[in-house]
This record gives C-alpha cells, structure tokens and sequence, in this order.
C-alpha cells in the first residue's frame, strides 16, 4: 500500500515522537488521510499517534479543526494561513503535542495560475508555539504523485521538527 520510503519515514517521526515523549496528530485535506494512514501502518504506533483529522471541505476545516472562515475567504483553503489554522486546530482539539496539516491542489485540474496543478501548504504546530506553514510546488505531476510527494515531506517535516 505504501512505499518502502514512506513507511521507513513514518517508522522514523514514531521512533523520534517516542524518544520525546511527544503524541502526534494530523489535519489533512489534499491527502485524504493517507499521513494517518501511513503512521498507523506501523505496528504499536498507537502509544504516540492520537488521531487524524480529515478535512476536505472547508465546512469541515471550520467545524473541526476552527479554521477561520476569514482565513478561508481571504487566503483560500489552499494556502499558508489555513495550514497554520488547521495545524493548531488539530492540536487544540486533540491530545496531540505536535501536528502536521496539508491542503493543497493535487489535480487533475482545479488549479489557477495562483494555485496552480501541485501547489501544496503543509503546516506545523507544537504545543508552546507558533505554527509555522512551507509551500511546495511539485507541478501537475499526477494526482498520485502529488499526494505521494506531499506524504513523504510531511513526514521528513514532522520528523525534522521533532529531532530538533
């Protein structure tokens, strides 16, 4: 189901989120819970993985995860405000110490010259601080490729962040 890459990356953020005594949560939209999917392909990963959040409307982004409908407007779902708002949303209704979110436009079609065919956010929160938001511009590359992609840097990401 997963890559051999994707699963070493998500036994590595387990492994690292054990060693800090830190739980995980996710907040995903582009990738339809597939970060959740691959954390919990891992045996025993339920001692540090509390839940995934599967926002892929924004009605759902608001009432679960209390993105802003300003942000919403303003920004749009696919930018580097509501991956903030979604990465602390998650955090604030879990029981998770960090969190990664993604939102993005994995195609086919859908994108704008703004927000072009493999534009995605992938936002960080850790309890204590401020979220902070990276942009990728992986290009119209395929749907599957996209979302492959935006797994493997959300987990390089959470893994980073973690270490640190």
């Amino acid at each position: 189901m997963f890559s051999k890459d994707i699963l070493d990356l998500a036994t590595a953020v387990l492994t690292a989120a054990r060693l800090r005594g830190m739980m995980l949560v996710t907040a995903e939209s582009c990738t339809g819970g597939l970060i959740a999917g691959a954390l919990t392909e891992i045996a025993g990963s339920s001692d540090v993985f509390d839940r995934g959040f599967v926002t892929y409307s924004n009605e759902a982004k608001s009432q679960m995860l209390d993105v802003s409908a300003e942000s919403l407007t303003r920004f749009g779902a696919v930018s580097a405000a509501v991956a903030k708002e979604m990465a602390y949303g998650a955090l604030a209704n879990s029981r998770g110490d960090i969190s990664v979110a993604v939102t993005g436009v994995a195609g086919p079609g859908g994108g704008s010259a703004e927000k072009p065919v493999g534009l995605v956010w992938i936002g960080v929160a850790c309890l204590g601080q401020a979220p902070v938001a990276y942009e990728y511009r992986f290009g119209d590359i395929g749907r599957d490729r996209v979302r492959q992609l935006t797994i493997t840097e959300a987990l390089k990401t959470l893994y980073l962040v973690i270490s640190d």
